[in-house]
This record gives C-alpha cells, sequence and structure tokens, in this order.
C-alpha cells in the first residue's frame, strides 16, 4: 500500500469500475430519478460508515455526517454545479496544533436527490452512496479527486 494512503485503503469498490455519474457512451441515465425514502437513504448512509473498516473509521477525528437534499452552488461557482457529496473542513494532512483549538467538526454531507437522479435501482444507490461516502472520507484523510479517481473512487 503506497505511504500517502491511510490505513485501510485502497478499499476497492464493488460492482461498476467507474461510478454510475461519469459520462461517456457506455453511462445512460435514467428517465427519472429512482424512488427511495428519506429513511431507507439514510440507511444506505449508514450502511456505507458501518463498511468502513475499524482502523480506518477510528482514524477520522472530529468530522460529522450530515445528509441533505442537493448541493446549492455559492455565489460565483457554476450555477450548474452538481455534487454527490462534499468534505468541508480540514483535511488531517493539514491540520497543525492550532487546529485542535475550538475548531468546528469536519463537515461530510451526501446529496440525496442527485444520486437518486443517477439510479435506477435499489442496488445502484447502494453502491453509488457507498462510493460517494468513501470519497469524501478520503478527503478527510487528506487524498485529492486526482488520486481518488486513479484508486477508482472519482
Amino acid at each position: 500500500m503506497p505511504a500517502s494512503l491511510p490505513p485501510g485503503l485502497p478499499i476497492l469498490p464493488e460492482g461498476p469500475s467507474e461510478p454510475l455519474h461519469a459520462t461517456g457512451p457506455a453511462h445512460r441515465f435514467p428517465a427519472q430519478p429512482f424512488i427511495m425514502s428519506a429513511d431507507e437513504f439514510e440507511a444506505a448512509v449508514q450502511d456505507a460508515l458501518e463498511s468502513i473498516p475499524d482502523k480506518l473509521a477510528q482514524a477520522m477525528d472530529n468530522v460529522a455526517v450530515f445528509i441533505d437534499d442537493d448541493y446549492v452552488p455559492r455565489p460565483g461557482e457554476d450555477p450548474d454545479t452538481v455534487l454527490l457529496g462534499l468534505y468541508e473542513g480540514v483535511p488531517l494532512t493539514e491540520r497543525d496544533s492550532w487546529w485542535d483549538a475550538g475548531s468546528l467538526p469536519d463537515r461530510i454531507t451526501i446529496f440525496r436527490e442527485p444520486i437518486l437522479e443517477i439510479c435506477d435501482s435499489r442496488e445502484d444507490v447502494i453502491h453509488e452512496v457507498a462510493v460517494t461516502v468513501v470519497h469524501e472520507i478520503a478527503h478527510h484523510f487528506g487524498i485529492d479527486d486526482e488520486r481518488l479517481h486513479e484508486l477508482g473512487w472519482g
């Protein structure tokens, strides 16, 4: 395992070799979003979190996970921005001794509607939630998007 990865990574995604939101002729999007209750979606996120290896989960520090309906682009961002998940905080690799003094928890948000829009089955939703959760947790450990794409967690 490369030294730049935290213990427990890489975890190889099961299912499609690329997330369902990848573009290209081999990827199609359903005509209508998959219907799943908020409680079922929350359970899928909880299952994804529980699938994180214990050593990796124990290494996470001061991070909270939330579910929101959709990402709202901020002023200055492309108004067509679509995100499945978002990590906001200071990655573990960038924290110094000053960080701990009164810092709010890092925040991972999983966006329900965009995930349901690209899925056409319960299995697709579970897979995409798992990939998104791992992707955002990896940002907490300081792994950038380029490396995540190389590992199959794009």
